[in-house]
């Protein structure tokens, strides 16, 4: 996928949004949680140093507690702050993709309180590219920093805009921030640099081959089927799951799938991204969606519509398999990732 830059200088912050930043600074001070914009998805925010409002943060999103959250900083300054023995490599992908969405995972400061990292002596660390991330984060001062894992349930779908926050976590928070539509739409890249040699363990945001350039050297991926010993976010076989199963097919297979599934009376949503023909007619049992044919568009736009689609009582959502390339690889693994449950 291609990076999508963010310039905290150059972005403005409305009057209305600096009070809403500043009543969300008094939640957070008292040791409550809240929900912030970044261009990922939307977090869930806490003072990473307040134990209760972390533990907080694992009961309502119903998380297992051995399950890491991400450390939310202010700017590439404060990283020695959260983490110690920084190899270049790190220090360099920092400096070309912050803010930005690429999450870091080093040795742990002794800052970093157990809870956040479920146990480990790694942290994953990242500075959201998010102009209301950022001044909320600026507004915390230096030694602060919020942990963060995405405002949903756990292994539930992702929320990109205010309403999914609300409609899943609306009772249970004392305040959403709504930044708009979030511009990348998918989690970050995680890249792990504990070992000889750097590793993404998460696809994301940011493309291989971007971060292979900017270091000069190949870096390894970690598949599914790999053992890691270090436990990130969206690591699980199921996660990024509706409710609605969700089934992957390959094109050819697609419509062979549709016809079976409305012969047996069952309500289906088919999503295309190629510009294959609809051989079936549309009916009370069948609905179309085409999606866009290039990954930043298709990764902007796919959680908002299996949250739309999950929410239309469908029985099942037939998915077609999108390509087998690298700038996809992102979005294949979302889609693998929430197809789990029905596979």
């Amino acid at each position: 996928m291609k990076t999508v830059s963010f310039s905290f200088e150059s972005a403005v912050i409305t009057e209305q949004q600096r009070e809403q930043i500043s009543r969300a600074m008094s939640i957070l001070n008292a040791g409550g949680v809240v929900a912030f914009p970044t261009e990922t998805v939307y977090g869930l925010g806490a003072d990473v140093t307040n134990l209760e409002a972390i533990s907080s943060i694992y009961r309502i999103k119903q998380r297992p507690m051995n399950h890491p959250l991400i450390v939310h900083i202010a700017d590439f300054s404060c990283l020695s702050e959260w983490a110690q023995a920084i190899p270049d490599t790190a220090l360099k992908l920092a400096a070309r993709f912050w803010p930005g969405p690429l999450t870091l995972i080093l040795k742990r400061s002794r800052c970093v309180p157990d809870i956040v990292t479920g146990g480990q002596d790694t942290v994953g660390i990242r500075v959201p590219g998010h102009p209301i991330a950022l001044a909320l984060l600026r507004s915390l001062g230096r030694g602060r920093a919020l942990a963060a894992p995405s405002a949903n349930r756990f292994g539930r779908i992702s929320p990109t805009t205010a309403a999914h926050v609300q409609k899943e976590l609306g009772t249970e928070i004392s305040m959403i921030l709504d930044g708009g539509s979030c511009a990348v739409g998918l989690e970050s890249t995680i890249v792990s640099f504990v070992g000889d040699n750097p590793k993404v363990l998460r696809p994301g945001g940011i493309a291989l081959a971007e971060l292979e350039s900017v270091l000069g050297a190949s870096i390894s991926m970690m598949h599914r089927s790999d053992s890691s010993t270090i436990r990130v976010p969206g690591s699980l076989s199921s996660h990024y799951a509706p409710t609605t199963p969700l089934k992957l097919c390959a094109t050819e297979q697609l419509w062979q799938y549709a016809q079976k599934m409305t012969n047996q009376q069952l309500k289906t949503m088919v999503i295309t991204w190629s510009p294959i023909q609809l051989p079936l007619q549309q009916n009370e049992y069948l609905q179309h969606c085409s999606m866009p044919n290039d990954p930043e568009s298709y990764g902007r736009e796919l959680y908002a519509i299996l949250h739309q689609f999950d929410q239309a009582e469908f029985d099942y959502l037939l998915v077609e398999m999108v390509p087998d390339h690298p700038n996809w690889v992102a979005i294949e693994d979302r889609l693998q990732r929430a197809s789990h449950r029905a596979s």
